[in-house]
């Protein structure tokens, strides 16, 4: 072989090899240190279990939770009493005697819990395993990782010329924690095992050769803990002994060890405490047993890629990508690192995997992790923006299934909502206020000023619609029917009518945690109100007529549909916020949730509805940029629904800064392990920028799939392949360059009209240029009411972008490639 050939040779495997490796850190979290603090250690989970693993050679911590780990016991908190006093907040509101509403709110609910009642529980950790290496202090090699495309984290490091690994996993095929530890000379791993709590009733013990460590939750307000839970540690050696203590399991001189540990609770539903936890984790613990390591390891791997692999995203690399997660985070805003916006993409549909599976519970305020008993905002479930938050990229970024534990807890709401609905508001149906958690409480938490607000129904139960919409499952929305039902029903009961335009509205309520007076929040008719009840009408509606029954029950809701009260455009131009024009310009307040129907509804839209998305782009502009993690990944939603993909990536930018060291505040940004910040750590944020960087890419929402409607100047070039679009149409791939779409393959799971939307002229088989409504009825687009608009407003209208729409008759299954024209 010639010199000048074997040179083209070797470049190309080079070539390749550098290639390789670049791929093989695509979606890898690493680091040259161990996590010095609990926002540095990296999430595993399998929606049940969930641990952060801290990498320390001589002292390993996995700090462990099952999510059915709560303070307290079943019941309610519905307070007694009270339905008068709510008739009274309501006329005081009517007269406009707005400060006596709120005082008359917050004494008839009281900031801190009255006796005999509670709050909601928190959320709490099973504890942490320590692994204890002597002689370790000192090492050299560090490396550890999370490998988000097989959900494993790693360790590796050097100690007296000896290298040592660890892999963990929560495996989804077996449900237990698994944890090998390797070393590359022979009888070299010596440590301990033993197990810590915060929990006040706890016990470490062992039997035979398994550490085993129990525990019983806390009591909080009128709640006692009544959560038992077990935990069983079960270790297979190579070579090298094991030795029991009276708490501890120590190795000795192993070639190799696989540590499994199962973890379970005496949980069976919200009102039923009946299991037996350590029956239960000794069942899942002598069934992995049987199994090898590789096995074991294989079968996690498959069951978790199953959804992990459904969708693909490449927007280019860059040197960045070889750099550690947090030095890369550092320097995302001064250099040039697309990558990292993928890998952030993908660690929330890695989160949403991990803290979300079919037959469990959903994704708390911080999915699964926590590591106090009481943390912040007790990681309940928050329903007046950060539940539903979590669950906003479940259909469109192909993880359906993680919706399904949302949807179970809706049902059990529906039952518990019953209570408050009928003792608070004397209303059929059900609701609930702004908070739930393990035990289903549909009452007022955290006072009147925080908590009277009893939407928290209406905004739930908008992700069964949306469920239906992209699926076009009509057994879901059957056996779902009677849920949605029951959110109408209250509504149509507990709306009121206001005394000058004669509309239907929500009294007493609030705009989530605003104010439009000094300490007053409590009012009737907002924005935020009134688009939830229209969705929650025309929802049902729209599934009467899908199914077919029930039809006298949607022509009564029909009724009260057409005397709910347009949107508002106020004197600074803005989307008003209440009924009232009580803006200020000054306000930067973290909750716009007057918007939300821009995002998540599709109420708004810069083509149906110009006036109104040039109001709400008014008012995020006069609310600022910058705020709490979650409300700026809300904010990547709305700026790209404004079609501004500059704008939101901007917001990305502004997320994917180091957070602040201090455990409270309202400037948000990522820590070291890419959780999201308030601070302190709440995931939402995660998910909410996970499904921004899909509405950049991808909507459907608008009567059309629009394609690449958001793109930001700086992802001229780029690939995606898996997203979904409502009307059961699925993206195989997606490919643009210099920020034009190139080409596009769609499949249709369900069939009937695909229109398209796009900046480009589009060429394809099928393709004809689209006229009047989309007659597939999944894009069905409802009818807004023109807003009332202020004398004093100024509206200079939106800047228009030439589009062109297309239809194609699709059969159910086929794909249809389309390109951009030359």
């Amino acid at each position: 072989m010639n010199t000048e050939k074997y040179k083209k040779i070797a470049g190309l495997f080079c070539f390749m090899m550098a290639a390789v490796q670049v791929n093989a850190q695509q979606l890898m979290l690493q680091y040259d240190k161990p996590a010095n603090n609990w926002n540095e250690a990296l999430p595993i989970g399998n929606g049940r279990l969930g641990a952060m693993i801290f990498g320390n050679p001589a002292k390993e911590e996995l700090q462990l939770n099952e999510e059915t780990i709560w303070a307290g016991e079943p019941g309610n908190n519905v307070p007694k009493n009270t339905y008068y006093n709510i008739e009274a907040i309501r006329k005081l509101i009517f007269d406009k005697k707005y400060k006596e509403a709120q005082d008359l709110a917050n004494e008839t609910f009281p900031r801190q819990a009255p006796s005999g009642l509670n709050y909601g529980m928190p959320y709490q950790t099973a504890g942490s395993l320590w692994l204890d290496f002597p002689d370790h202090d000192h090492f050299s090699h560090y490396r550890r990782d999370l490998d988000i495309e097989k959900a494993v984290t790693s360790v590796s490091y050097k100690v007296n010329g000896i290298t040592y690994k660890r892999e963990f996993f929560t495996s989804f095929a077996d449900d237990v924690l698994i944890v090998k530890l390797t070393a590359d000379k022979k009888n070299s791993i010596s440590f301990s095992i033993t197990s810590t709590t915060p929990q006040l009733v706890s016990k470490v013990k062992t039997e035979g050769n398994r550490l085993i460590f129990e525990g019983t939750s806390g009591s909080n307000d009128n709640k006692t803990g009544k959560v038992h839970y077990t935990g069983q540690v079960n270790c297979i050696l190579k070579g090298g002994t094991l030795a029991a203590t009276a708490d501890k399991l120590v190795i000795d001189k192993a070639n190799e060890v696989v540590i499994q540990i199962s973890l379970a609770t005496n949980f069976k539903n919200y009102s039923d405490l009946s299991e037996n936890p350590f029956q239960k984790s000794k069942t899942i613990l002598e069934k992995v047993s049987q199994k090898n390591y590789k096995t074991a390891y294989q079968d996690h791997v498959a069951a978790y890629q199953k959804y992990f692999n459904r969708v693909r995203f490449d927007l280019g690399d860059s040197p960045q990508s070889k750099k550690t997660t947090d030095v890369r985070i550092n320097e995302f805003n001064t250099t040039y690192d697309p990558q990292l916006v993928a890998l952030y993409f993908q660690f929330g549909r890695y989160l949403l995997i991990s803290s979300s599976q079919p037959g469990g519970q959903p994704a708390n305020l911080q999915g699964i992790w926590n590591h106090k008993l009481n943390p912040p905002w007790d990681s309940k479930y928050t329903v007046n923006i950060n539940t539903e938050m979590n669950y906003w990229p479940a259909e469109t970024t192909n993880l359906s299934e993680m919706h399904q534990p949302l949807f179970s807890m809706l049902k059990d709401l529906a039952i518990t909502g019953q209570e408050s609905a009928k003792e608070m508001y004397h209303a059929r149906g059900w609701n609930m206020h702004h908070n739930t958690d393990l035990w289903r409480i549909t009452g007022i938490v955290d006072g009147g000023f925080y908590g009277l607000w009893p939407m928290g129904g209406a905004w739930l139960t908008q992700h069964l619609w949306q469920h239906y919409l992209y699926t076009g499952d009509t057994e879901f929305l059957r056996e779902y029917y009677p849920v949605m039902k029951g959110a109408a029903q209250f509504y149509l009961d507990v709306l009121q009518e206001e005394p000058q335009k004669k509309w239907l509205v929500v009294s007493p309520s609030i705009s989530p945690e605003n104010t439009y007076q000094s300490g007053v929040g409590v009012s009737a008719g907002t924005t935020m109100d009134n688009q939830l009840v229209f969705d929650v009408f025309n929802n049902i509606i729209n599934a009467s007529k899908v199914l077919k029954y029930d039809k006298n029950f949607a022509d009564s809701t029909a009724l009260a549909l057409k005397r709910l009260p347009p949107m508002q455009i106020g004197q600074h131009s803005q989307l008003q916020e209440w009924l009232q024009d009580w803006d200020k310009p000054n306000d930067k307040h973290r909750h716009i949730s007057h918007l939300y129907g821009l995002f998540p509804s599709g109420q708004l839209s810069p083509f149906r509805t110009p006036e109104l998305a040039e109001a709400a782009k008014n008012t995020l502009i006069s609310r600022g940029d910058v705020s709490t993690g979650w409300s700026m990944g809300w904010k990547v939603n709305w700026w790209a629904r404004l079609l501004d993909g500059n704008k939101a990536y901007k917001l990305i930018k502004d997320q994917l800064r180091p957070a602040p060291t201090e455990i409270k505040g309202e400037s948000g940004g990522t820590y070291p392990n890419l959780f999201d910040a308030h601070p302190p750590f709440q995931i939402d944020g995660n998910f909410g920028c996970t499904a921004g960087i899909t509405e950049m890419l991808l909507q459907s929402y608008d009567g059309a799939v629009h394609l690449l409607p958001a793109l930001p100047d700086e992802w001229r070039t780029g690939n995606i392949s898996g997203l979904k679009a409502q009307g059961g149409f699925a993206i195989e791939e997606m490919k643009w360059d210099q920020g034009k779409i190139i080409s596009v393959t769609i499949k249709s799971n369900l069939g009937g009209n695909l229109r398209l939307r796009s900046y480009s002229k589009l060429k394809g088989r099928g393709l004809t240029a689209a006229k009047g409504e989309n007659p597939n009825s999944f894009f069905k687009i409802p009818g807004i009411q023109n807003p009332g608009i202020s004398q004093k407003a100024k509206l200079t209208g939106l800047k228009k972008t030439k589009i062109f729409e297309y239809d194609v008759a699709t059969a159910k299954g086929s794909s249809n490639t389309f390109y951009a024209e030359k």
